[in-house]
């Protein structure tokens, strides 16, 4: 048989028996769809995080109190036990570095905020003028916190979107007096809606001087400090300057974790690269599933059409000719299969970003392809048993059905 008539027989044979076709394809598109899905999932979840990260700002590296015993970057670490406090000195020291391009001390707390009669909790966030420019925040209204000196801020605050809606409503925000806890600040600026992030929501959020805060909140310990590096290169040069300085301050003993972004975003991307290729090898089964039903199929079918395949023998086809035809059946109800999964899983994915704008599920090119190649490959491994069945037939016996 030439090839053509081969796939043209194998396509008769498969829509000879439309429910038997229909169950293949949908069982291989079930699961070339469920890997689709679940790598764009993964994908999605190790984008979603690696641009949070990248929108705290670009260079960065960050000093948390308290010394990670494994010398890593976990979760964790924002939470620590430690014996000496960061202090605003110690981020005044850090300018000196020559590597660094900007330092923003951060110490935060919750307070009440009270306007116009209304009087919501807010997450205040005590910093100074650079911290604006190293985390590239963009202002709606006003400016952000005054140049100055960080132990003499002036009363101001810069509150974020929707502290503005609901305090303010429709009228001005700027130059309106508030109380935030026991303090009267007047508002200098609104910051830009930027929405819900891995890190704080800004929108939710109320700046003020960080010695107003540290003021408001009794305490002179830091939440963190934030140092911006000259440029990418000078990165590793920062850290280890910041490292020795904050030594040197702390009498010769590194009580502090000092890590980088670029750390952070290369531990994220490993652990979820490694979350998507484990949903890809759960979904993957479903594939197996999907290739033994084929074998059973066939083999049904086989013994379906015993007479036929009698007949073709009688007629002169040979074993591999026989073996043939019922291989490229089950592929074509393989590919087929396929590609239908191809399709409900990107319709899948696409209603995945429709729900959720934010979140950027686009499966991956390599998921797509491996879902493709193993479908095929299920199909012709599983194809195989029941076509060197048919191809062992003896035409006699197969003509009397026997």
């Amino acid at each position: 048989m030439r090839n053509t008539d081969l796939i043209r027989f194998a396509r008769d044979a498969a829509t000879g028996n439309p429910l038997r076709a229909g169950l293949l394809v949908l069982a291989m598109s079930i699961g070339v769809a469920s890997v689709v899905i679940l790598t764009a999932l993964g994908d999605g979840a190790r984008r979603y995080v690696m641009n949070e990260f990248s929108s705290l700002g670009s260079n960065l590296v960050i000093v948390l109190p308290g010394r990670s015993q494994t010398g890593g970057f976990s979760p964790g670490n924002a939470i620590t036990n430690t014996t000496r406090d960061l202090t605003i000195d110690d981020a005044q020291a850090l300018e000196r570095a020559s590597a660094v391009a900007r330092v923003a001390p951060l110490a935060v707390g919750t307070s009440e905020i009270s306007a116009e009669g209304k009087l919501r909790e807010v997450l205040v966030a005590g910093t100074t003028s650079q911290y604006v420019e190293l985390r590239k925040m963009a202002m709606a209204q006003g400016r952000f916190l005054a140049p100055g000196d960080w132990r003499r801020g002036n009363s101001e605050a810069v509150i974020g979107a929707k502290v503005r809606d609901e305090l303010f409503g429709a009228n001005p925000a700027l130059g309106q007096l508030v109380r935030i806890g026991d303090r009267r600040v007047r508002i200098v600026g609104v910051l830009a809606a930027a929405g819900q992030g891995l890190s704080m929501n800004t929108d939710e959020l109320v700046f003020v001087p960080v010695s107003l805060a540290q003021s408001m909140f009794n305490s002179n310990t830091l939440f963190r400090i934030m140092i911006e590096a000259h440029g990418r290169e000078t990165i590793d040069a920062a850290k280890a300057q910041i490292t020795e300085i904050i030594k040197l301050r702390h009498e010769g003993e590194l009580d502090v974790t000092v890590i980088t972004q670029d750390a952070v975003l290369a531990t994220f991307d490993r652990l979820l690269s490694a979350l998507t290729l484990g949903v890809a090898g759960i979904a993957a089964i479903s594939l197996a599933v999907a290739g033994i039903l084929v074998m059973n199929v066939m083999l049904v079918s086989v013994t379906q059409r015993t007479a036929e395949i009698g007949l073709l023998k009688a007629l002169g086809a040979t074993g591999s000719g026989i073996r043939s035809v019922f291989l490229t059946e089950a592929v074509l109800l393989s590919f087929t299969g396929a590609v239908v999964g191809y399709v409900l899983g990107l319709l899948g994915a696409a209603m995945i970003r429709q729900l959720y704008p934010t979140f950027p599920a686009y499966p991956p090119d390599w998921a797509v392809l491996a879902g493709l190649g193993t479908a095929l490959v299920t199909g012709i491994l599983f194809g195989v048993m029941p076509a060197r069945r048919a191809a062992q037939m003896d035409p006699v016996q197969a003509l009397s059905k026997r």
